[in-house]
């Protein structure tokens, strides 16, 4: 797996300068390495470094930039898999003449065969990288046959050349006023300034300076000048692009007076939930963003997948809940690295539903052709408009979360089980096994919730009060029962991703069957209590869980609704969050779960936005 942040631009400003920003907006998308390269009269100035953006940043200033003086440049950080993080691995990579550089991102399948050809031909690479026999490769073809002097029928030749999912940006020194970039299944936007343009595989690189962009398709090919740019695909034909301007700011990509970017991102989670609602309740009905389905193909349906990875997977166990109860069809939840694994069940009348926050996640996406290969229908839940998996689906509905800059997932997994409500009322809307005053009624609850979320955010000091506390456990357990279930597994998830703790969700029900042999005195116990209004039964089976574990000696820390005095005294930490609707609960229950894994890695000394060993968009599989 890898995912890495690129920007590229040409333009009238001071490349490195440009690209330097760009690259400290995008370094949540990998940190093991960074890289620069900028293009001059002079030739191509490349500098990298293993580690942080500011290892590169000090090294930069050690040996002087002026000589990266030019208006044209491109940088990288990287997320390693071929190769150790360590300089020599570090893009950009360079051909043996050091006239052409090369960034990448994703994975080149067939590397082993490209790099035994390149030594065969005498070729020494100097890394061990997959990427760098790309920058051999682009300079044999400008060097010699049809493509002798012409970059990008070069750089087009490289491509159908290659297997694997990729993202490629390349320089030479001879035509210093062009970059090339090309992607396939791997994200590439390209930005329109005044004067400039830019390549990133992330509009948060670009958005200082223009807010006007273009999504490239799969197997296309872009070429940028300061005047512009144009779209080939990788046979050399005009291909189309996609216009679109970014509805966020700067001001929503810098971390706003928090101490860290993820904090900010708990807190912007009512804004989160408010703008996924917005507008997707008009003329008293569900309405979708991009709608390619008809009510009856919705009324069709018989079954539902729900197809996911991490986070966005639980809040598929959450969908499944309410869509079944408010639809009656089965509902399956799969992790999406395999589904198409295991040869589902599949036909025109199923509807899988793809939730990815990047709309780029690999598995999710190889899952959603897949089900398109089987002519299912697809529905797409995602965060990034125009990215390749809602392009390569029936239906979308776009979570409007602004960009989540910290590697957990917050407000992107609010605004995702929102998000999937929604898709569960349109079903239940078209196949009318909710009449329109009961969709009516589910979505003014539903719309109820950001204000239900800004009040937990507003009694957050007990929990990360708790979370100091809790700083030296050698593991924290959590259990639910119905939605409280996946807010556990989410919970340790949280907990295992930024304090790297061992940290497990169970369903409370199994606790016999197994996982109460891991109860001992003094163990942390987190539990997410169903209302004893709306599930009584759940609610007493759960006091009768607690009441188990509090005999074993572990310290319980209950999460409870307003008002829930029968959990009371089975409470070691109460932490209580407002009373809502049962299917709802996990729109409050989830916060002081992630304020807690947040503030135990803090108190460890830990990257609360950069964790180790991962990023944010996992773009191969």
């Amino acid at each position: 797996m890898r995912v890495c942040g690129i920007v590229g631009y040409v333009g009238h400003r001071p490349a490195l300068d440009v690209v330097l920003a760009g690259l400290r907006r995008l370094e949540y998308r990998g940190y093991d390495s960074a890289g620069v390269a900028v293009l001059s009269g002079d030739g191509l100035a490349v500098e990298r470094k293993a580690g942080r953006l500011a290892n590169l940043e000090a090294r930069l200033d050690e040996v002087g930039r002026d000589g990266f003086a030019g208006t044209a440049g491109m940088g990288h950080t990287r997320w390693a898999t071929h190769g150790a993080p360590v300089d020599r691995n570090s893009h950009p990579h360079r051909d043996t003449t050091g006239r052409v550089a090369v960034v990448h991102n994703g994975i080149i399948e067939n590397f082993a065969a490209l790099r035994a050809e390149l030594e065969a031909a005498g070729v020494e690479l100097s890394s061990d990288t997959d990427s760098e026999t790309v920058a051999h490769l682009v300079a044999r073809a400008y060097a010699d046959g049809d493509t002798r002097g012409d970059l990008p029928a070069s750089v087009r030749l490289v491509c159908r050349r290659l297997d694997g999912a990729f993202t490629l940006v390349v320089t030479h020194a001879d035509v210093p006023d062009l970059i090339v970039a090309a992607r396939r299944s791997s994200p590439l936007v390209v930005g329109i300034g005044d004067g400039e343009t830019f390549v990133a595989s992330d509009v948060a690189a670009f958005i200082e300076h223009t807010r006007e962009a273009v999504e490239l398709g799969q197997d296309q090919l872009v070429l940028i000048t300061r005047d512009g740019y144009e779209v080939l695909d990788f046979h050399g034909e005009p291909a189309p692009a996609k216009p679109f301007t970014v509805d966020w700011d700067l001001s929503a990509a810098e971390k706003g007076g928090h101490e860290y970017f993820m904090l900010k991102e708990i807190d912007e989670q009512p804004t989160a939930l408010a703008d996924t609602l917005r507008g997707h309740f008009a003329g008293g009905r569900i309405v979708l963003d991009e709608q390619r389905l008809s009510d009856q193909d919705l009324r069709d349906v018989d079954k539902v997948f729900v197809v996911a990875c991490g986070s966005a997977y639980h809040s598929g166990l959450v969908a499944k809940y309410a869509i079944e109860h408010w639809t009656r069809l089965p509902v399956e939840v799969e992790l999406a690295s395999e589904f198409r694994y295991r040869d589902p069940v599949l036909d025109r009348d199923t509807l899988v539903v793809a939730v990815s926050q990047s709309g780029e996640t690999a598995d999710t996406l190889e899952a959603v052709r897949h089900a398109r290969e089987q002519k299912a229908r697809v529905l797409a839940v995602c965060n990034t408009n125009g990215a390749q998996i809602p392009r390569e689906s029936d239906a979308v509905l776009y979570t409007h979360a602004g960009p989540e800059i910290g590697v957990a997932s917050t407000k992107a997994f609010l605004a995702q089980i929102a998000a999937n409500y929604l898709v569960g009322l349109a079903l239940a809307q078209a196949r009318g096994t909710k009449y329109p005053d009961e969709v009516a009624r589910e979505f003014h609850e539903l719309s109820a919730m950001p204000d239900a979320v800004r009040r937990v955010l507003g009694t957050t000091a007990q929990v990360q009060a708790l979370g100091r506390e809790l700083s030296d456990a050698k593991a924290v357990l959590f259990l639910g029962r119905h939605v409280g279930y996946p807010v556990a597994l989410e919970g340790a998830l949280k907990l295992k991703e930024l304090a790297y703790m061992h940290a497990e969700g169970f369903a409370a029900g199994e606790l016999k069957h197994g996982p109460i042999a891991l109860i001992e005195p003094g163990l942390p116990v987190v539990v997410v209590m169903p209302s004893p209004k709306g599930r009584a039964v759940l609610h007493s089976k759960l006091v009768s869980n607690i009441s188990e574990i509090q005999a074993r000696g572990a310290r319980t820390i209950v999460i409870a609704e307003e008002g829930d005095d029968t959990v009371r005294p089975y409470a070691d930490e109460l932490i209580e969050v407002p009373a809502v609707p049962t299917l709802l609960q996990p729109l409050v229950s989830t916060v002081p779960l992630q304020v807690l894994a947040a503030e135990i890695a803090r108190s460890r000394g830990y990257d609360v936005d950069k964790p180790r060993n991962l990023a944010k968009s996992v773009t191969v599989e």
